[in-house]
Protein backbone atom coordinates (compact mmCIF):
# COMPACT_ATOMS: atom_id res chain seq x y z
CA UNK A 1 0.00 0.00 0.00
CA UNK A 2 1.11 3.56 -0.77
CA UNK A 3 -0.08 6.80 0.75
CA UNK A 4 -0.04 10.15 -1.05
CA UNK A 5 -0.29 13.57 0.53
CA UNK A 6 -0.65 16.70 -1.60
CA UNK A 7 0.12 20.26 -0.57
CA UNK A 8 0.56 23.69 -2.11
CA UNK A 9 -2.90 24.60 -3.31
CA UNK A 10 -4.46 27.98 -2.72
CA UNK A 11 -6.13 31.07 -4.12
CA UNK A 12 -4.23 33.05 -6.73
CA UNK A 13 -4.93 35.58 -9.46
CA UNK A 14 -4.84 34.90 -13.17
CA UNK A 15 -1.27 34.95 -14.43
CA UNK A 16 0.19 33.86 -11.10
CA UNK A 17 2.12 30.68 -10.35
CA UNK A 18 1.72 27.86 -7.84
CA UNK A 19 3.69 24.72 -7.09
CA UNK A 20 1.95 21.61 -5.87
CA UNK A 21 3.78 18.83 -4.06
CA UNK A 22 2.83 15.22 -3.50
CA UNK A 23 4.77 13.04 -1.10
CA UNK A 24 4.49 9.27 -1.30
CA UNK A 25 5.06 6.89 1.61
CA UNK A 26 4.72 3.19 2.13
CA UNK A 27 5.64 0.72 -0.64
CA UNK A 28 7.32 3.38 -2.75
CA UNK A 29 9.76 0.92 -4.34
CA UNK A 30 6.89 -0.21 -6.57
CA UNK A 31 6.30 3.22 -8.17
CA UNK A 32 6.42 3.12 -11.97
CA UNK A 33 5.00 6.55 -12.74
CA UNK A 34 3.25 9.39 -10.96
CA UNK A 35 0.84 11.94 -12.27
CA UNK A 36 -1.57 14.75 -11.62
CA UNK A 37 -5.28 14.97 -12.37
CA UNK A 38 -7.80 17.70 -11.70
CA UNK A 39 -11.54 17.93 -11.24
CA UNK A 40 -13.48 21.15 -11.65
CA UNK A 41 -17.00 21.54 -10.20
CA UNK A 42 -19.54 19.68 -12.30
CA UNK A 43 -16.87 18.12 -14.52
CA UNK A 44 -15.17 14.77 -14.75
CA UNK A 45 -11.70 14.26 -13.38
CA UNK A 46 -9.14 14.85 -16.13
CA UNK A 47 -5.51 13.98 -16.72
CA UNK A 48 -3.00 16.84 -16.36
CA UNK A 49 0.53 15.42 -16.44
CA UNK A 50 2.58 12.32 -15.70
CA UNK A 51 6.23 11.47 -15.15
CA UNK A 52 8.10 8.19 -15.36
CA UNK A 53 9.73 7.41 -12.03
CA UNK A 54 12.88 6.00 -13.57
CA UNK A 55 14.29 8.21 -16.32
CA UNK A 56 11.91 11.12 -15.91
CA UNK A 57 10.04 11.17 -19.22
CA UNK A 58 7.01 13.43 -19.04
CA UNK A 59 3.62 13.72 -20.71
CA UNK A 60 1.09 16.56 -20.57
CA UNK A 61 -2.47 17.30 -21.45
CA UNK A 62 -2.70 19.80 -24.30
CA UNK A 63 -4.53 22.27 -22.05
CA UNK A 64 -1.50 22.72 -19.78
CA UNK A 65 1.40 22.09 -22.15
CA UNK A 66 3.88 24.96 -22.01
CA UNK A 67 2.45 26.31 -18.74
CA UNK A 68 2.76 23.40 -16.29
CA UNK A 69 5.86 21.36 -15.50
CA UNK A 70 5.89 18.05 -13.67
CA UNK A 71 9.07 17.02 -11.88
CA UNK A 72 10.17 14.61 -9.18
CA UNK A 73 12.64 14.04 -6.41
CA UNK A 74 13.20 10.31 -6.12
CA UNK A 75 15.12 10.64 -2.86
CA UNK A 76 12.10 12.34 -1.27
CA UNK A 77 9.50 10.20 -3.09
CA UNK A 78 7.90 13.46 -4.09
CA UNK A 79 6.38 14.71 -7.33
CA UNK A 80 5.79 18.37 -8.09
CA UNK A 81 3.55 20.32 -10.43
CA UNK A 82 4.80 23.81 -11.23
CA UNK A 83 1.88 25.79 -12.62
CA UNK A 84 2.63 29.08 -14.38
CA UNK A 85 0.40 31.56 -16.20
CA UNK A 86 -2.61 30.24 -14.34
CA UNK A 87 -6.06 30.85 -15.81
CA UNK A 88 -9.49 30.83 -14.16
CA UNK A 89 -10.25 27.63 -16.06
CA UNK A 90 -7.43 25.93 -14.15
CA UNK A 91 -9.58 26.16 -11.02
CA UNK A 92 -10.10 22.63 -9.71
CA UNK A 93 -9.20 20.14 -7.04
CA UNK A 94 -5.85 18.69 -8.03
CA UNK A 95 -5.08 15.07 -7.23
CA UNK A 96 -1.80 13.25 -7.48
CA UNK A 97 -1.75 9.59 -8.35
CA UNK A 98 0.56 6.64 -8.72
CA UNK A 99 0.11 4.84 -12.00
CA UNK A 100 0.05 1.16 -12.72
CA UNK A 101 2.44 -0.58 -15.10
CA UNK A 102 0.97 1.00 -18.25
CA UNK A 103 3.34 3.95 -18.12
CA UNK A 104 2.80 7.64 -18.71
CA UNK A 105 1.09 7.63 -22.14
CA UNK A 106 -1.74 5.41 -20.92
CA UNK A 107 -1.51 6.60 -17.34
CA UNK A 108 -3.93 4.62 -15.20
CA UNK A 109 -4.12 5.59 -11.54
CA UNK A 110 -3.63 2.90 -8.96
CA UNK A 111 -3.49 5.08 -5.84
CA UNK A 112 -4.89 8.58 -5.24
CA UNK A 113 -4.07 11.42 -2.93
CA UNK A 114 -6.77 13.34 -1.10
CA UNK A 115 -6.63 16.38 -3.38
CA UNK A 116 -5.73 20.04 -2.95
CA UNK A 117 -7.86 22.99 -4.07
CA UNK A 118 -6.50 25.47 -6.60
CA UNK A 119 -8.61 28.55 -7.25
CA UNK A 120 -7.64 31.11 -9.88
CA UNK A 121 -9.51 34.40 -9.81
CA UNK A 122 -9.84 36.62 -12.87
Amino acid sequence: QVQLVESGGGLVQAGDSLRLSCAASGRTFSINAMGWFRQAPGKEREFVAAIRWGGGSTYYADSVKGRFTISKDNAKNTVYLQMNSLKPEDTAVYYCAIGDSRGIYSFTPKYWGQGTQVTVSS
